[in-house]
């Protein structure tokens, strides 16, 4: 089999196609989360570690124990230091690092045509590995969003792929790339189909994304080991307790609420004094950094250490904590605003890191406070035991609904601790906060539906297009002006001027033989075209068009061949004329359809 036949197969079978592309992404995702993951681990040793002598706790072990900062003046220090370097590498080189990363990569679905410059991964992974190591709130999963997404790019771009195309390809890197960092392959497919709307699915992506996805979670999983993220304690829910589960979603959309309304008047804060000021914005993520470190200090060395200090890096060592009743009511909900405040200052001042793990920190410590004080009035209903669920339910409920992707969170929050039983409780929860939230999210760059795309206006129409038969909108061959190949030129601008048409197709003996067009006879010098007939200047090559052929199809000949109009002929006989279809048929056809079903 030639080269071309093995392009050819491979464009024009969507399975085989989709799967490769599913499995390269997949593969370089996988690839990419290890290089994350290793580089955000040894970041936080140093910087956390080694110069500011904070060892947090760890998720997914049982480790109670926990080392506070030596001294919160080094601890400051790190922090600015961490948003310098931050500031410097992201303005310098990628101004479009900075932030949380899921929106740029949604911006570029559906406003860049899937384009991520093929700087990006490296500039972010190595942004986001600096603020979230030295201290600064954010996640990994927005960077790993990012990141992946410029892999689906630059695979589509390796691959040549459509616009369209390269697009879906982005969107499977997303899922492949949290689906990898955080062990949980089918939320992080489903993700990638979800995030890019808040009310729609985007689901040609959703089969690559699960090859994609799973490809990724083998690989980093074969790195770091397939036990989960969380170690989550065995626990038993009850179908009378799922009332209150209702109202713990209800009070996560609230705080969910509270956490959009900072993080974006944090931004636009930052966004204003810098400019109001002419500041140079590589400094923008450390004067950030400097206001979070205050903050988490005064909270630590005045309130409790926990409920500051657990507000640095991603948290999720204090959320394995409050999943083993380590954490008292109050540091839970201390920590919960102290959380929505540090994120707020670390990102919406341009520190590079995502928006996820925070989200779930927040509202794990809001559902963790809900189910204790729901312990302590109702100790009979909600035993010491079933306190940790309220925990995991909290993560799916705050999140999911901010997010307004319910779903996918709902799965990843599962696979994250291994425990099904979450699913009823968690899908109760999170229905109720995504009402509350109604259409605020974290992801500014979402928008409602298909409809509301630039990426699918297009498409949009040329699906119109795919519904209309060529001999519907044609005009037959009764209507139709046609001239003979010995007539000349100057007889043919007679008829243009008399009837306004610009093309005829040329008949012979009742048989079609080619179409001459006003731009033929413009070719022609003015003395001549007396002298010159028809069949010296038309086009030798004559392309046409079935009535059984779509409106696309047509559409697609006009602009690929720069012409204006095509003859359409009986698929038996190419010489047997049948009518003719011009731009303006289709845009006429296009009119039509398009106002009855509007």
């Amino acid at each position: 089999m030639t080269k071309n036949k093995l392009i050819k197969l491979f464009k024009s079978n969507y399975l085989w196609k989709w799967n490769l592309i599913g499995i390269l992404v997949g593969i370089i995702a996988g690839i990419g989360a290890i290089i994350f993951y290793t580089l955000l681990e040894h970041s936080t040793l140093y910087f956390l570690g080694f110069g500011a002598g904070f060892y947090p706790p760890k998720p997914g072990v049982i480790n109670f124990s926990w080392i506070k900062p030596e001294n919160p003046v080094n601890l400051i220090i790190v922090m600015v230091a961490g948003g310098l370097i931050c500031g410097f590498i992201v303005y310098t080189f990628a101004p479009e690092a900075e932030g949380h990363g899921t929106d740029a990569a949604i911006r570029s679905f559906h406003r860049e045509s899937g384009k991520v410059r093929a700087r990006i991964p490296l500039i972010k992974t190595i942004a986001s590995a600096i603020t979230i190591g030295s201290g600064g709130s954010a996640g990994r999963e927005g960077p790993t969003a990012q990141i992946s997404a410029g892999y689906g790019s630059i695979v589509a771009d390796l691959l040549k792929l459509s616009t369209k195309d390269r697009r879906l390809a982005l969107a499977v890197g997303i899922g492949a790339g949290i689906g990898s960092i955080f062990k949980a392959p089918l939320g992080g497919a489903i993700l990638a189909s979800e995030i890019l709307y808040k009310r729609d699915f985007e689901a040609e992506a959703l089969m690559p994304a699960l090859i994609g996805s799973v490809i990724g979670y083998i690989i980093f999983a074969t790195y770091d080991g397939y036990n989960p993220v969380f170690n989550f304690p065995e626990v038993h829910i009850s179908a009378y307790q799922i009332p209150l589960f209702m109202i713990e979603g209800i009070v996560c959309g609230i705080f969910g609420l509270f956490y959009v309304f900072l993080f974006y008047k944090m931004h636009k804060v930052f966004s204003d004094l810098f400019n109001k000021f002419k500041l140079p914005l590589h400094f923008k993520p450390a004067l950030g950094a400097f206001a979070t470190a205050i903050i988490v200090v005064f909270v630590a060395e005045t309130f409790d250490p926990a409920a500051g200090y657990g507000a640095l890096g991603m948290g999720y060592g204090f959320l394995q904590l409050a999943m083993y009743n380590a954490l008292p009511l109050k540091v839970m909900l201390v920590l919960a605003i102290i959380k929505i405040i540090a994120t707020s200052l670390t990102i919406g001042s341009g520190g590079s890191g995502g928006v996820f793990a925070p989200g779930l920190v927040i509202g794990g410590m809001v559902g963790g406070a809900v189910g204790m004080l729901f312990h302590i009035f109702f100790p009979d209903t909600v035993p010491l035991s079933v306190v940790p669920a309220f925990v995991a339910v909290g993560m799916i409920a705050l999140f999911g609904g901010i997010s307004k992707a319910p779903i996918s969170v709902l799965i990843m929050i599962c696979e994250m601790t291994t425990n099904y039983e979450l699913l009823f409780p968690g899908m109760a929860a999170v229905a109720l906060a995504y009402m509350v939230t109604g259409d605020y999210t974290i992801y500014i760059e979402q928008v409602n539906t298909k409809a509301d795309s630039p990426a699918h206006r297009d498409e949009m129409t040329v699906d119109v297009l795919e519904n209309i038969k060529v001999g519907e909108a044609m005009v037959p061959a009764e209507k139709i002006v046609t001239v003979s190949p010995n007539e000349t030129l100057v007889e043919i601008m007679k008829k243009i001027e008399s009837t306004g048409h610009l093309g005829y197709p040329v008949v012979e003996n009742g048989k079609l033989v080619g179409i001459i067009t006003f731009e033929d006879v413009e070719k022609v010098p003015f003395e001549e075209r007396a002298k010159v007939k028809v069949k010296g200047v038309m086009p030798k090559r004559l392309i046409v068009t079935y009535p059984d052929e779509t409106l696309e199809d047509v559409l697609r000949k006009l602009i690929e061949n720069n012409i204006g109009r095509l003859p359409v002929v009986d698929r038996n006989d190419k010489t047997k004329l049948l009518g003719i279809i011009t731009r303006s048929d289709v845009m006429k056809a296009h009119a039509r359809v398009s106002c009855k079903i509007g």
